[in-house]
């Protein structure tokens, strides 16, 4: 996709980093406007026949550029946000930190943004713009020229805007060389943008993962410094971002940038503890939990947040678990103990939903409950609505050598069974002396005799 623009980066000898644009027209690119959804372009017409400048920017061009179908389409306009609310039907304001436009175009919803400006002494109203003590960006509608907005975006491979009525490129940062390089650069001082926005490191990883980037070493080394930061991002926040981590068919690539770049402590630092003191165990069952995740999104079959976060924090309800079983108490109270100390702390961090927590408690709880499996329970379990996620999450388990195989086998065979054959199954079983115990019958006392001598 891109055999055309190395063609042009070889007439043009472009600058490291610019702010200035360097146009590239129609047939210099590998995109066509045939690629662009009917929503996307009716905004950019629209706003461009009220007057406005309109482009398409970021994501979607860096992945129509690289042969991607994007997910979504983002439009950057020198419209205010109420003038593009004002100019369509179904348009809503959002966002308080940088104030954006939702245009609903029938089934699409297009993102409409405001060029953005540098920050000023000028702008210090609290309504444009204020930061955090440590430089993080708390109120960012500060408006400007586009120019302005391509120096104020993340990543040179997303200061790229697409016109899709004459089929041109601008490139403001460099972008289009970063890609074909297949970078990933901060615009500006790396150190200094991740303090108006930590989450920005989180990004950079998640870019690197999807696309098989690497990290630009300048972008790349302050992030081993900065990952404290990410403790002043907002739990809800973080949570949003945790999902687009490891919910986009590459969170094992992802997980392991995370822990090269030692930002999973600030994500799950109870579980990067249980790594560091067993990775033996949890590191292969972690990965496997991944790789299973990433099969199942790029063969659109279902998949729920629970599971891979109940993966996630499992290391860390294990090592809960070690420390209180020392008090003799019942496995199954030394687990919802665990898991309510676990889900707790780690809520702290990340805002996890409770439409999530409660189904991982439950997939952790039937670990428990899967090896009582002789009479009626077997039944009983199988009709369970969390049942598939815990005995895939036993699979797991025995993949990742915390158990002995074969209990997955007996499920896996349970299952496909007609209902003579599954009576058989749970009624053979040699159960476990506490489950075989029986209460004795109490001996019959003599009859006394009521005869007289």
């Amino acid at each position: 996709m891109l055999k055309k623009l190395a063609k042009y980066f070889r007439k043009n000898h472009l600058p490291v980093v610019s702010c200035e644009p360097h146009i590239v027209p129609s047939g210099d690119h590998p995109i066509s406007a045939r690629q662009i959804t009917s929503g996307a372009k009716k905004v950019v017409e629209q706003l461009v026949s009220d007057g406005y400048e309109a482009y398409l920017v970021g994501g979607c061009v860096r992945d129509l550029l690289l042969g991607m179908h994007p997910k979504d389409y983002d439009v950057a306009t020198d419209a205010t946000p109420e003038q593009v609310s004002n100019l369509f039907r179904r348009a809503r304001i959002i966002g308080r930190r940088f104030q954006i436009v939702h245009v609903r175009m029938g089934p699409e919803i297009i993102e409409v943004t405001t060029f953005r400006a540098q920050h000023s002494s000028e702008h210090n109203g609290k309504d444009q713009s204020r930061r955090s003590s440590k430089g993080m960006l708390l109120r960012d509608n500060i408006f400007g020229s586009i120019a302005e907005d391509a120096c104020r975006r993340d990543f040179t491979m997303n200061a790229l805007y697409y016109h899709p009525q004459d089929n041109s490129v601008f490139d403001y940062a460099n972008g289009l060389r970063d890609i074909k390089q297949r970078l990933i650069r901060v615009i500006g001082n790396a150190e200094e943008r991740y303090r108006e926005d930590p989450v920005r490191m989180l990004r950079a990883v998640r870019f690197a993962a999807k696309l098989g980037f690497s990290i630009e070493e300048d972008s790349a080394r302050p992030i081993h410094k900065q990952g404290h930061l990410l403790a002043d991002i907002p739990p809800a926040r973080l949570f949003d971002e945790l999902l687009k981590l490891l919910m986009n068919g590459h969170a094992l690539a992802t997980f392991h940038l995370l822990r090269d770049f030692d930002l999973l402590r600030f994500l799950f630092p109870a579980t990067d503890e249980a790594l560091s003191n067993d990775p033996g165990y949890y590191l292969p069952f972690l990965e496997q939990a991944m790789t299973n995740t990433d099969k199942r999104i790029r063969a659109n079959k279902r998949v729920t947040p629970a599971f891979l976060l109940g993966a996630l924090l499992w290391p860390a309800v294990q090592e809960a678990r070690k420390k209180l079983e020392r008090d003799n108490t019942s496995p199954i109270y030394t687990l919802q103990q665990a898991a309510g100390d676990v889900i707790h702390r780690a809520c702290q961090r990340i805002a996890i939903p409770r439409r999530f927590s409660m189904p991982m408690r439950e997939i952790w709880e039937l670990q428990l409950r899967l090896p009582r499996r002789a009479g009626t329970q077997a039944q009983r379990l199988v009709e369970n609505p969390r049942f598939r996620a815990g005995y895939d999450f036993l699979l797991l388990r025995e993949d990742a050598g915390e158990l002995e195989s074969g209990l997955g086998d007996w499920w896996t065979r349970y299952q496909d069974a007609d209902e003579h054959k599954r009576h058989e199954m749970a009624s053979n079983l040699d159960q476990p002396r506490e489950q075989r115990s029986r209460r004795r019958r109490r001996p019959r006392k003599p009859a006394s005799s009521n005869q007289t001598t």
